[in-house]
């Protein structure tokens, strides 16, 4: 059954890059997009390869399985074309592309996925990231070293464990079946838009309803707002909806929409200056295989930095309970400055206490300093209603010039 729908393709170098070396696709049953990598032409090589054999898959399929089948060996046949390739011009060895696709298969969505391009499901206004990166920083994610939003700021967040290119003849595809229904909205891209341009964004642009193209497009100006240092790649899907179905040819965009190949360009050395410093050329790799010794490197490296994060942590916490438990002893060391005269509640008698008249909490900030031995009975009525209202005193001078009143009044002591 040939597919129900409407979609849209659309790719863009970005505003730092020269070249682009993406590519994508949008057909009849097949969706496809390729972020290419490799230096100069390799990664524009290595997508158009993807897309070009990936393109004879478009039609309708009796099941999933046979779709699922039809996927897996053009990804092969793809990684064999590279090593192919680099045979025959050296000057391409370590080109690659990742590669995600979707079949449509009646009311079913065949899924491939290899590398760090991502698809999205927009579904009763929730957007769900199906696949999962082949990073090195979404392994630390997955064993909880890193959280997601560190993961988005890592510096090694382009790292690729696993990706179609001429090292591997034999590459591993995520393989998948989703159920689809009317209503559904599928985005493909590459790292380009997903790795500027976070959820909510893209949750408001496709929650907006428009046709795919202008939802792309909406897309892409969320990435060139946001820098775009990478090339763009974005393909939409519409099952059923409110959409005309689009039929005719194919949509090829980026890379692969160059039929005659790929020229390699000739690097152009940077004359650097105190005005304009020599950067990273737009035109190098964003991504590569790293070697098994150098992924421990960088594994003990992230150890390292969680360690020292950790230890920092842990400094700051003590620093700030340091600081607390000073500013606590600084005020105590205060209120044992002060003194009042009151009533002591077990003898009944004029007692002068050190601290205030208040508790922190179960934590008293008054102890007796001296039972003076007078009878609060023994006073005036005016003055039991001092003593048990509390003389607040400066000074322990004062609290005993105080007391001297009170013996007086009592008749057991010195006039005041």
């Amino acid at each position: 059954m040939v597919f129900e729908g409407s979609s849209a393709a659309i790719s863009h170098t970005g505003k730092v890059r020269s070249n682009n070396q993406d590519s994508g696709y949008a057909g009849a049953n097949l969706f496809v997009v390729a972020d290419g990598m490799g230096g100069h032409a390799g990664g524009d090589v290595a997508s158009s390869i993807a897309i070009h054999r990936l393109q004879n898959l478009d039609h309708a399929y009796p099941s999933t399985m046979d779709a699922q089948a039809s996927l897996q060996a053009a990804a092969t046949t793809a990684a064999g074309d590279m090593i192919r390739a680099v045979k025959d011009r050296p000057e391409l060895a370590g080109l690659g592309t990742t590669l995600d696709a979707i079949i449509m298969v009646d009311d079913y969505a065949v899924i491939g996925h290899i590398g760090d391009s991502r698809i999205y499901l927009y579904r009763d206004e929730a957007l769900t990231q199906i696949t999962t990166d082949h990073t090195f920083v979404q392994r630390l994610v997955d064993s909880g070293r890193i959280t997601p939003e560190e993961a988005r700021y890592h510096p090694r967040r382009s790292v690729l464990m696993r990706v179609l290119s001429d090292m591997d003849a034999d590459p591993e595809l995520d393989m998948f079946v989703m159920p689809t229904q009317p209503g559904d909205r599928w985005l493909l891209c590459s790292d380009g838009l997903s790795g500027v341009v976070d959820e909510t964004h893209m949750l408001k642009a496709l929650r907006l309803g428009m046709a795919p193209g202008r939802t792309a497009d909406g897309l892409l100006k969320f990435a060139l707002d946001g820098g775009a240092p990478d090339n763009v790649t974005i393909v939409i899907v519409d099952v059923g909806g409110q959409h005309p179905v689009l039929s005719g040819s194919a949509t090829i965009v980026g890379a692969a929409a160059n039929p005659q190949g790929v020229i390699v360009p000739a690097a152009r050395p940077a004359r650097p200056s105190w005005l304009h410093p020599v950067r990273q050329a737009a035109n190098e790799p964003t991504h590569f295989e790293p070697a098994a010794g150098y992924l421990e490197e960088l594994i003990e490296e992230d150890h390292r930095r969680a360690v020292r994060r950790r230890i920092g942590w842990i400094t700051g916490f003590i620093v700030v309970i340091a600081l607390m438990a000073a500013a606590l002893f600084g005020a105590y060391a205060w209120t044992q400055t002060r003194y009042f005269v009151g009533v002591g509640e077990e003898t009944g008698t004029v007692v002068i206490f050190q601290g205030i008249q208040q508790d922190l909490g179960p934590i008293s900030l008054s102890h007796v300093y001296e039972d003076t031995g007078i009878k609060v009975s023994d006073l005036p009525a005016f003055y039991q209603s001092a003593v048990k209202e509390t003389t607040s005193a400066s000074t322990l001078a004062a609290a005993q010039t105080t007391v001297d009143s009170l013996r007086a009044a009592a008749g057991t002591g010195k006039t005041p």
